[in-house]
Order: C-alpha cells, then structure tokens, then sequence
C-alpha cells in the first residue's frame, strides 16, 4: 500500500471508532456521570495502549522541554477539559446532534494550525474545511440549536482537541502509543478524582467494563491511529478525514438508539464528499529546504526524506525509531507532515 494512502485510512479508521463511542458513552450516561465516564474512557485508552507504549521513542527528544510542554499541553485540552466538556454537552443533547456538533473540531484544528502552528493551507484545503463545516451545520439542523448550553458544551471541547490536535501532530521523541497511553493515564485519574469529589459514584462491573471497553477502542485505538496520521499528514487534513466521524456517530445513534432520520442529513453527506475529495486529490509542489534534524516517528524507505537502510528490511515496511536527516534542498509534492512545517509568504 502506498505511503500516501496509508495515513489516510489510519484517520478513517481512527474516525469510525470515534464515531462510535459517543452513542455508546450517551448510553453509559445513564448509570454513570459524566466525570466519572471520562475517566473511566481515558483510563481503557490506557490499558489497550500500554502494552505498546513499553517500547520506542526517544528518551532524549522525549525529555526536551518542548516535547513534555507539547505533551502537556495535549494531555491537559485533549485529555482532561475536552471530553469533560463533551460528556457534559451529552447529558442535555441527543447523541445524534452532539455527534454531529464535533465537526465543529475541524474549524478549531484547522484556524489554529494557521494561526499558531504555521501549517500552510491551499484553496483546495480551506474549501474542504469548509464544506466540512457546512456539513456539520445541516446534519445539527434538525435541532435548530435550541439546545444552546450543550452546543456551547460541545463547541468549547471542540476547541480544546483543535488545539490537542495540533499539538499531537508536532511532538517527537514519544511513539503515538506512549503519547495516547500518558494522555490516558492522567486524563482518566484527574477526571475520576474529580468524579469522587463532585459526583460520588457505584456503577456495576458491567458499566465499568462496558465504559473500559469504549475508551479502549473509542480513544486508545482511535486516538494512536490518529497521531500517525496527523504526524504524515498534518493536522488539518487528518481533521478533515477525521470529520467524517460524526456520520458514523449519527448512524448508530439513528438505529441503535432509535434517533429519528431526517432528510437534511443526505444534503449533509453532499456536502462531505466533495470535501474529501478535495482533499485526497490535491497536490501541493515547489522547491524547498530541509534542515538538519533528529526525531522519532513511523516512516518507511521508499520516500525522498528516509534514505537510511537496514540490512533484511524491504523499504515499504513501516517502523518507528530515532533517526536524523542532512541538511536537503528539493522540490516533490508534499503535505505539512512533520518534515514540511514551512510558511509560505
């Protein structure tokens, strides 16, 4: 498989496991708070990724001040306030509208990433983002966003994992697995210790494997297959294959939670496609500057920026470790990955 498709399903997949859990965690509700369900869905990312975090990465890029400052920052807005927020949002919302409210997050993601993080985004890329957005408005329509505090709930969460989003696409020295297993870790303790304080809490051991379960898949899975990605792809189109979670959400939230269909939500679905086109099929070319650098991140031999061999290893195969690049002047299609954070005036 080529390594440009490759990170696009690692988004779609992460996307359908995403959209997943927020039906499932607007069942969970029911029997549990929802401080006491975040931490409960951040401490199952935890568990799954933990056998994977035991090995990789950089211990000297890890420990760099910017690197733990990144990480901090994506545990505190991604971990710990975000899904808080849209845990809250859910008590007072259907799931099929808070589902569809989270393309909100590709605005966020997108609008920090220009602003904050240098990421250059063509014509192509701002319209997808857009239809994206248009796509999230039609589908919530049906509430007529009556529902005011929940959808500023929702909005405020959204913006919190814009930022996790972009922070997560530029630290190095962890591996996507150590990055999701610390942000369980300390999102799924804080927000238990917050749940005892605030909302004392018995649930069943069913609610409590059930809830371990979809954080597991929902956010541990969901969330490691993202970073790889974000990391080849870049914050804003990993979003953009990411928003079509909420689709995914509303499907199950329609049939499994007996949701009603309306049919403002197939102009919805005309609006997305086009979006992802644009995306997919775009090419962005000129002659540009590499410097000298050293991180940790999955990647394989056959692109310009890996020439580094191992001995027995066929240059399609994916693996993780550290490695540096030269100094390097050359002109391919390329997308803000984590070797093409350049501006462009």
């Amino acid at each position: 498989m080529s390594a440009r498709v490759t990170p696009v399903l690692w988004c779609l997949t992460a996307a359908a496991l995403f959209g997943a859990s927020t039906p499932a965690a607007k069942a969970l509700l029911g029997s549990v708070g929802p401080l006491a369900l975040a931490g409960l869905l951040y401490l199952g990312a935890a568990l799954a990724t933990l056998p994977f975090a035991l090995h990789g990465g950089s211990r000297e890029l890890a420990t760099r001040r910017s690197s733990v400052l990144m990480l901090a920052g994506a545990v505190l807005f991604g971990g710990v306030v975000g899904p808080a927020l849209l845990l809250l949002g859910l008590t007072r919302a259907p799931a099929a509208s808070v589902a569809l409210w989270l393309n909100l997050e590709t605005v966020a993601t997108a609008v920090l990433a220009w602003a904050l993080f240098r990421e250059h985004l063509d014509a192509r890329t701002w319209l997808a983002v857009a239809l994206a957005v248009v796509a999230g408005v039609i589908l919530a329509s049906p509430s007529g966003f009556v529902l005011a505090g929940a959808a500023g709930l929702v909005a405020l969460a959204c913006a919190c994992w814009g930022l996790d989003n972009n922070l997560t696409a530029l630290v190095d020295g962890f591996t996507p697995a150590q990055t999701t297993c610390v942000k369980g870790l300390v999102a799924g303790l804080v927000n238990l210790g917050l749940a005892l304080a605030l909302e004392p809490f018995t649930p069943s051991l069913g609610v409590v494997l059930g809830a371990l379960a979809v954080g597991a898949l929902g956010y541990g899975a969901s969330i490691v297959l993202y970073i790889k990605g974000a990391q080849h792809m870049g914050a804003t189109r990993s979003q953009v294959l990411f928003s079509s979670a909420p689709f995914l959400g509303g499907l199950i939230a329609w049939t499994a939670l007996r949701e009603p269909i309306l049919p403002v939500q197939l102009l919805a679905i005309a609006a997305l496609a086009p979006a992802l086109w644009l995306l997919l099929t775009g090419r962005h070319e000129h002659e540009h500057e590499h410097a000298a650098m050293t991180h940790t991140h999955s990647h394989r031999h056959d692109d310009p920026h890996h020439t580094h061999t191992h001995p027995g290893l066929p240059a399609w195969t994916r693996h993780t470790h550290e490695h540096s690049h030269e100094p390097l002047l050359h002109t391919h299609s390329h997308v803000p990955d984590l070797h093409h954070r350049h501006s462009h005036a």
